[in-house]
Order: structure tokens, then C-alpha cells, then sequence
């Protein structure tokens, strides 16, 4: 009786995070992030499903795939360390339908090219999630900028791992650094990645998808997802941003201006970022590489990705936004960290406009755009952190207090980052000149 029961039961579904955390929660409105695909959702709404480490959770957020095709996100509340079967179905039936990324005739052989300095703690997860990559032809590129310490390589040698090499670039700066991981590939493909991130199996495989969308693609960006909502900074950064949220495939051609993008080809938050994204080897040659007065790690503090993407739109080539193309990123958790980050994207922006102004064509181009530019930057799309699903419980007491003085601060974000902004103009002149004084000395 006992065996015919069991059998008549539905399946016991539980489901994992992609990303570790360090610690439980401590803030009430922290979100369980996981995904889940159409086919293991239930076929009727009896039972739950079960989240793995999900203490300190009270709601989840699952981005929903139909395969290696993201449907959307869901969030939902967390009860027992599970969330209920209807309202998951519920969920999965109001997102739209999308169509499959088309399957590439080959696979082409890519180089990874992942860049970092001194967070050796961090980099393993990464390279673990990359060497379990679902491609048969690639290679992992780890350019290690400027490190103070071995750490980065005694990793590596550790792994003894044919398909990882260790390459260091003395010269600090992210495009330094990125210049010399294309040096290095072997491959006609190359795949950028961060050490903060854990991609997807399939990631690899969408990128060539993206690639096969047309003869003239030359770059290809994925979805970065939010693999951690642990503390009110996170959130408050992934509602923020666009590029966690770019669900829609979309290619960018100079010859075809969406007309629901009014600031393009200079709307660089539809293109993508940094942490995910791949271009051909020749094209990256062909436009010179990666700008060494932009970029984390010098003076400017950032800029370097909007910069490559928008010269890649600019030449006539096309960028794929591929979001099958999928890695989970962790955000910075707390305040400090958000505010340098805040004021890194702010100078690099601000030094990307410069280069933009400094050259007659963009500069006209840009100039018809200016008084919606003008707009975007200073209301731009921030948007309040919220605590999740409207059941979610309500914050008070002493939590309360603590979420008004982080209101209070990160209210105060946008005018560091606009501030920055205007800093940025003036360091990319000084990085122009510390990048000429270092190619004279290398010409000697």
C-alpha cells in the first residue's frame, strides 16, 4: 500500500542556486535566485518546490527558461524553504513565448579571456563553472593585471588544466589586460568574462548562436542575471541596471536605427557589458583593440566595453544581444563597494563622452542627440530598491531605520556618479598622455 501511495505522489523537484553565498541573509528582503526550466515545472499545482540553502529567504526570484531561451523572470514567496506549485505555474504562464536562438552550422573554436587582479578567492568559482562548459573547442585565457601577490597563478598551476593558461600583463588597466588576453588566443572567437561570475553550461553554445545571426556580426553580449540578492545594495544595483535584464534578442546595425532607441548608437546600455561578451579576434585587430586610457585599473576607472561596443556599431558591423548567452554576476553587497563602483561607471562615462567629442563624426553625431543625452543622464532610470513580492513581509522596527538611512544614501548615488561623470573628462586627457608616454618608452 505504502509503494502504491509513493508512486501516485508527483516528483520531488528541488532546485539550486548558480551562485554560492558566503553567509545567510541578515536583511529581511534578501531573494533566493535560482532558474528553472518549462519542462520541470509541474503539470498540476499540488505540492511545492524546494529551494536548497534558501534560510534567511522570505521570496525567490527564478528566471524561467524554455531550454537555453530565457522566458522571463518570476518572483515568488518562500515559505518552508519552498514556494508553491500553483503560483509558480501561475508565474510560467503569463511570461510570452520566445523563439529558440538559431542552432550555428559549426561550433567554432573561442578563446576565454578572463581578467583579474588579486581576487584569487573569487576566481575559482569562475573557472570552475568555466571548465564545465558544454563546448567541445576552447580554451581559458587568464590574464592576471598587475597582481601584488602569486595568488592568481598558484591557482592556475594548481588546477593543471591543458585548457588554462596563465598570462600576466604588468601594465595596469582592464583594456591592458584585455589586449593581452586577445594576444594571446588562439581561437578566431573570444569570449570576455569576469572573475565575479559562474556562466551557464551552455554559454559558449549561445554565443555562437548570436554569431550566426548574420555574416556581419562581429560582437555578441549575453544576459548578466543577478546570482545573488543578499543584501539591499545588490537589489538596489539590479534594479538599476538594464544589462541583467535584457531578455530580448536584438541586433544593432548603424544601417537600421530602432526607432524606439532615440539616443543610438550612443544608448550604450542596450548593448551589453563587460562581464559577457565576444568578438571576432580579426575585428578587435581591425579597430585597434581595446582603448588603454579607459578601463578599471587606470584613471578613468572604467568605459572601456561601452567604448568597443559603440565603435563596433559605429564601423557598420553588427552587435548580437544574445540572451541565451547567460552568466550570473555577483553584485557588490555593500555600500562602499557600490559607491566605488558608482564612481568608477561615472568617470568612465565621463571619458567616453571626451573620446566621443574629440572626434569631428561622433561629435556631430552625438550633438543632435545632446538634449535627450542630457536628460538620460541626470534623470536617468534609477530606480528605488524594492523588497520583493507584494506578500512579502513588511520591514519595521529597527529594520526600518536601517532602510531609511540606505534610501537616504544611495539617494545620494546618482550625484556621486554624475560628479564623476564630469572627473572623467579630465582624467582621460591625463590617461591619453600616461599611454602615449608609455608607447614612446616601449618604441625606444
Amino acid at each position: 500500500m505504502t509503494d502504491t501511495i509513493q508512486r501516485s505522489l508527483p516528483p520531488r523537484i528541488e532546485l539550486a542556486r548558480p551562485m554560492s553565498s558566503a553567509a545567510d541573509p541578515t536583511w529581511s528582503g534578501a531573494v533566493w535566485v535560482g532558474v528553472i526550466d518549462v519542462a520541470e515545472v509541474p503539470g498540476d499545482d499540488a505540492g511545492t518546490v524546494r529551494l536548497q540553502d534558501s534560510d534567511g529567504h522570505r521570496s525567490a526570484r527564478l528566471l524561467v527558461r524554455d531550454g537555453v531561451a530565457p522566458l522571463g523572470f518570476v518572483d515568488l514567496p518562500v515559505s518552508d524553504a519552498a514556494i508553491e506549485v500553483a503560483a509558480l505555474r501561475a508565474a510560467v504562464a503569463a511570461l510570452p513565448a520566445v523563439p529558440q536562438p538559431p542552432v550555428p552550422v559549426r561550433l567554432p573554436g573561442t578563446s576565454v579571456v578572463l581578467c583579474t587582479r588579486d581576487r584569487a578567492d573569487q576566481l575559482g568559482a569562475a573557472l570552475d563553472s568555466l571548465l564545465a562548459l558544454d563546448h567541445p573547442d576552447f580554451e581559458v585565457v587568464i590574464v592576471d593585471n598587475a597582481p601584488s601577490d602569486e595568488s592568481t597563478r598558484e591557482l592556475v598551476d594548481a588546477l593543471d588544466d591543458d585548457r588554462v593558461r596563465y598570462v600576466r600583463e604588468p601594465v595596469p588597466g582592464l583594456s591592458s589586460a584585455r589586449n593581452a588576453g586577445v594576444l594571446a588566443a588562439r581561437h578566431e572567437i573570444v569570449a570576455f568574462t569576469d572573475d565575479d561570475v559562474v556562466v551557464d553550461r551552455a554559454w559558449l553554445r549561445a554565443v555562437a548562436s548570436g554569431f550566426s545571426r548574420g555574416d556581419d556580426v562581429v560582437c555578441v553580449s549575453g544576459l548578466v542575471a543577478s546570482g545573488e540578492l543578499r543584501t539591499p545594495t545588490q537589489r538596489y544595483f539590479d534594479e538599476r541596471v538594464t544589462w541583467s535584464r535584457n531578455l530580448v534578442p536584438r541586433v544593432h546595425r548603424l544601417s537600421a536605427p530602432p526607432v524606439d532607441r532615440p539616443l543610438f548608437p550612443f544608448a550604450v546600455g542596450d548593448y551589453g557589458t563587460g562581464a559577457n561578451f565576444a568578438m571576432r579576434r580579426s575585428s578587435i585587430t581591425a579597430l585597434g583593440g581595446f582603448d588603454e586610457a579607459l578601463g578599471v585599473g587606470t584613471v578613468t576607472g572604467g568605459g572601456e566595453d561601452i567604448d568597443m561596443f559603440s565603435r563596433v556599431v559605429l564601423s557598420g558591423a553588427a552587435l548580437v544581444v544574445e540572451p541565451a548567452a547567460l552568466v550570473w554576476h555577483r553584485h557588490r553587497a555593500d555600500l562602499p563597494a557600490l559607491r566605488k563602483q558608482a564612481e568608477g561607471y561615472g568617470t568612465g562615462l565621463g571619458a567616453w563622452l571626451t573620446k566621443i567629442a574629440l572626434h569631428p563624426r561622433t561629435l556631430g553625431m552625438a550633438l543632435q542627440r545632446a538634449p535627450r543625452a542630457v536628460r538620460h543622464l541626470v534623470v536617468g532610470s534609477a530606480a528605488e530598491p524594492v523588497a520583493g513580492p507584494t506578500d512579502a513581509p513588511v520591514v519595521t522596527g529597527a529594520e526600518q531605520v536601517a532602510d531609511a538611512a540606505f534610501l537616504r544614501e544611495v539617494g545620494r548615488m546618482r550625484w556621486v556618479e554624475l560628479l564623476a561623470v564630469g572627473r572623467g573628462v579630465v582624467r582621460y586627457g591625463r590617461s591619453r598622455r600616461t599611454v602615449r608616454a608609455r608607447t614612446r618608452t616601449a618604441n625606444r
